[in-house]
């Protein structure tokens, strides 16, 4: 899968819509290039405080190298997929990724891998996602959608009581 691929499959689901970094839109230079993946129906800057996923072209110097993302053509998909996900993925619960942190080998493409940066908050991630991970990917695009939009309706019920 490219990252085009993957762009046109998640803004495909229901309410999404994509924000990817760059100089025209006033993004942090950082993030230039990177695509956020937001749940907003209403299509309201305002609902866009935490994405549901991205995808990261670049390493975040000083801060999210593991990945080597700055090798030609490597992209990461990062997905928040909730504890329960992933256990059922990696095998145990992120609470537990401090430990083993040392024994993923964050460079490795086409695997699902624990987040580099944030595999204590749930988030899962895939480097150039294949033939090996693409079809489990979109799986776990699609339950991370699924809870974005529970999230998100759940605040319209609160803010209308």
């Amino acid at each position: 899968m490219t990252e085009n691929d993957v762009i046109e499959f998640v803004t495909g689901l229901p309410g999404v819509v994509a924000f990817t970094a760059g100089e025209d839109n006033g993004a942090p230079r950082a993030a230039w290039g990177d695509t956020f993946f937001y749940y907003d129906p209403d299509d309201l800057p305002s609902n866009r405080q935490m994405p549901f996923a991205t995808i990261v072209v670049k390493d975040y110097e000083g801060f999210d190298t593991a990945s080597d993302l700055n090798r030609p053509g490597v992209f990461r998909v990062n997905i928040g997929v909730g504890r329960a996900v992933f256990e059922e993925v990696l095998g145990y619960p992120p609470a537990a990724h401090a430990g083993r942190r040392e024994a993923v080998d964050y460079r490795a493409l086409d695997r699902i891998l624990p987040h580099p940066v944030y595999a204590a908050q749930s988030w899962i991630c895939v480097l150039n996602p294949g033939d090996a991970t693409a079809d489990r990917m979109r799986t776990l695009l699609t339950g991370a959608h699924a809870r974005a939009a529970a999230r998100h309706r759940k605040g319209e019920h609160t803010t209308r009581t």
